[in-house]
């Protein structure tokens, strides 16, 4: 029978040992980057399934292509307005959002 490595965690054990448990300080800062690299993603994988450049998804919704490149790269906070401006005038999508306690 085969021996499982004890040095193997799951990613939630993962994060609790370099993060620290939920709630803490520097847990939830690395939650909040988290969301917002993701949603930089999702953004950039919207844009690339439409087949679109950065500089026509900011030509589409009003804005420069350098503020795109930003958002994507988690370089730049987001207000709600403009992401549903990019998701539904740039992108022609629905923003849906959810709230969980």
């Amino acid at each position: 029978m085969k021996t499982l490595n004890k040095d193997i965690m799951t990613f939630d054990e993962f994060k609790d040992n370099e993060f620290g448990l939920p709630g803490t300080p520097v847990r939830e800062s690395y939650e909040r980057e988290s969301e917002d690299f993701i949603l930089g993603v999702i953004l950039k994988e919207a844009r690339l399934s439409k087949g679109m450049t950065q500089e026509q998804l900011a030509k589409k919704c009003g804005t420069t292509k350098g503020y795109i490149s930003k958002v994507e790269n988690n370089l730049k906070d987001v207000r709600l307005s403009t992401l549903q401006n990019i998701v539904e005038n740039g992108l022609n999508g629905h923003l849906q959002l959810s709230v969980q306690l």
